[in-house]
């Protein structure tokens, strides 16, 4: 990664501190409710539980290390009862780890919610392969411009990281509509869609964050916007995302338990 820039602010460094924070403590408090709901739903959709379990706790780890760099990489310190001062220390900030956790976590969160709407095995394979490949690449291909200062080269790995992103949403809103109309309930067919659509909500902040260095901005605002709008979209869509996914297997475990399946 680059070296950061010089000349945070306090107000600057404290947000993109805090959204961190925010991050570690909602990843980790996700993990732990998911996982303590395993014994709450039915054998069918423990393995979608389990992995959205994995991504919080892997999401957990990798914000922890963000963290750690974050504050490593500066002195704050408050000279004579005025304003804090932020200073550099010499020490590189390393935002890879983003891109480490979002290889990971990206084509298991998929997975979990093709898993959690339980469609037949052949297209829950095709479906797993096909959308788990296409967001790996997606990942990869950002990654070479993130590490950029030239906005040409950004926006050149940008446009290539937007083709499997286009693909995936694409099949999250429309390839999905009709498993989503078959779901057994009327309950779970809503929470399916949610599920979805947040999933495209929460991906398409991605872009326009990423995009933040590629339109002018620049400096340590343009770090600031980038850490907390990052974060944030992380929040949503793996915490917030696993959420639904677990209200979803809770409906459907529920329906099935009551022997209320509707026909097929």
């Amino acid at each position: 990664m680059a070296p950061l820039p010089d000349g945070f602010s306090y107000a600057e460094w404290n947000a993109t501190y805090n959204a961190l924070s925010f991050g570690i403590a909602a990843m980790g408090s996700a993990t732990i409710f998911f996982w303590l709901q395993l014994p709450n739903v039915t054998k069918s959709y423990r393995t979608a539980l389990t992995i959205t379990g994995i991504v919080t706790l892997i999401a957990t780890y990798h914000y922890i290390r963000i963290f750690n760099s974050w504050s490593e990489a500066f002195t704050v310190a408050s000279k004579d009862g005025g304003d804090y001062e932020v200073k550099l220390t010499g020490a590189p900030f390393n935002d890879g780890y983003r891109y480490v956790d979002w290889l990971l976590t990206v084509p298991l969160l998929l997975i979990e919610l093709i898993l959690v709407m339980k469609l037949p095995q052949a297209e829950t394979v095709s479906l797993s392969w096909k959308l788990g490949l296409a967001s790996a690449l997606m990942v990869a291909l950002g990654y070479p411009g993130e590490i950029q200062e030239d906005l040409s080269v950004r926006w050149f790995w940008w446009c290539l990281s937007m083709m499997p992103f286009c693909y995936v949403v694409f099949t999250l809103a429309v390839g999905l509509a009709e498993a989503t109309s078959k779901q057994p309930s009327p309950a779970a067919a809503s929470l399916a869609s949610a599920a979805r659509y947040l999933t495209v909500f929460s991906w398409c902040t991605y872009p326009f964050v990423y995009m933040v260095k590629s339109v002018g901005l620049a400096g340590p605002a343009a770090t600031m916007y980038e850490q907390v709008g990052y974060s944030l979209a992380d929040v949503l869509a793996k915490a917030v995302f696993g959420v639904l996914i677990w209200a979803l297997a809770s409906e459907k475990s529920a329906i099935e338990e009551s022997g209320k399946l509707m026909p097929k």
